[in-house]
């Protein structure tokens, strides 16, 4: 929380510029309003200081509050400095965020994820503590943040951001569901037949090495050749760029973690389990879907969180290849020296990436915890 204060007073909070192109003016947070807002914000930082100081529950549930509480400020605050900074005679001013509002925002989630785990609540109760934060941004970028440079770059490229956030939960998905689909059969299959358990393992592993440019890059001539002689390849728009290299890349990513966790988790299912189930004259089939199966279903999910959150990453990296996604504004962003556009595709893959973590990691919490009930 010191990091935090000394972030905050030190290094620039917004940055206004006139227009898209003249470079902007730096503010720090104590050069905004004649400082006030900013030192009243100090006071809840020095709070969580002292109450982190000799920690009992009692103290760590204020701090935990006062850290809640800090993050639903942030933007309400940013609201009043763009009120400020940006005048009536300025329509195009864009108002960008500086270093001191991103790395103070870092440190109070990382500070609210310390306090969670002490207080041991469960994960979901810990994403339900960044509620107020959320309805602060959502009531702040709806009603006094239009001149925000991140929102001036979407309102530019609304109907462009929708059509590629589509198309990234797309090959997201499809690229995670063909690898459970894959992953089950090829675990199946290895508990079965050891030779095909080493050799399956060993590709896996070969595919995790190569970098994702260069696996994108080796699938470039086979795919573009099937695509010139393979008619219906062609008709559903199989070629050398765009969808299908991306998505069988994805898939080849996938398939390691997925295989290894699907395969593990149905080893290690207590083979006491699995002998009381058959003492109770259960057939193959049922044992392994009645009791092997529900078993192994939590470490399962956790393969499914690992992939999901490993292909929204790498699906950015697609967009050199025409297939579209966020990863079109990150590099057309670094192209322009436009970090605007890049966070308008970086921010929304973050998000997901922790949406997802967070649904399924919440989703095995809860199966472990109903299994061991």
């Amino acid at each position: 929380m010191l990091a935090c204060l000394a972030a905050w007073l030190i290094l620039d909070a917004v940055s206004v510029a006139p227009n898209r192109i003249v470079p902007g003016s730096a503010y720090a947070a104590l050069e905004i309003m004649s400082g006030w807002p900013a030192l009243l914000l100090t006071a809840p930082m020095l709070a969580v200081v002292v109450l982190a100081w000799r920690p009992d529950q009692q103290r760590l549930k204020l701090a935990l509050a006062t850290t809640v509480l800090l993050l639903a400020l942030l933007p309400l605050w940013l609201s009043a400095a763009t009120a400020v900074l940006v005048e009536p005679s300025m329509p195009q001013a864009r108002v960008g965020i500086g270093p001191s509002l991103w790395l103070l925002l870092f440190l109070l989630l990382l500070v609210l994820i310390e306090l969670r785990t002490r207080l041991a609540l469960s994960r979901s109760m810990g994403w339900c503590l960044l509620l107020p934060m959320i309805v602060s941004w959502w009531l702040s970028l709806a009603l006094w943040l239009e001149p925000l440079a991140l929102q001036r770059e979407y309102q530019a490229r609304s109907a462009q951001f929708t059509s590629a956030l589509t198309m990234h939960l797309v090959l997201v998905g499809a690229a995670v569901a063909a690898s459970l689909v894959l992953a089950a059969l090829l675990a199946l299959a290895m508990r079965r037949h050891a030779g095909i358990r080493r050799a399956g393992f060993g590709v896996l592993n070969f595919l995790q090495t190569i970098p994702s440019l260069a696996l994108f890059g080796l699938l470039l001539a086979p795919l573009a050749w099937l695509g010139t002689h393979v008619d219906w390849l062609a008709a559903i728009g199989v070629s050398g760029i765009g969808w299908a290299p991306a998505f069988l890349a994805l898939l080849g990513y996938s398939l390691l973690p997925m295989v290894r966790n699907i395969h593990v988790a149905l080893e290690e299912v207590d083979p006491a389990v699995i002998e009381s189930a058959r003492g109770m004259g259960m057939s193959r089939r049922q044992v392994f879907l009645q009791v092997r199966l529900p078993l192994a279903l939590p470490i399962v999910i956790e393969g499914i969180r690992i992939t999901t959150v490993q292909a929204i990453g790498l699906t950015a990296v697609a967009a050199l290849i025409g297939a579209g996604g966020l990863g079109t504004f990150i590099f057309q962003g670094l192209g322009q020296a436009a970090m605007d556009m890049v966070l308008l595709g970086a921010l929304p893959i973050i998000v997901m990436a922790l949406f997802a973590d967070a649904l399924f990691g919440s989703l095995s919490e809860r199966l472990r915890q109903g299994g061991t009930a």
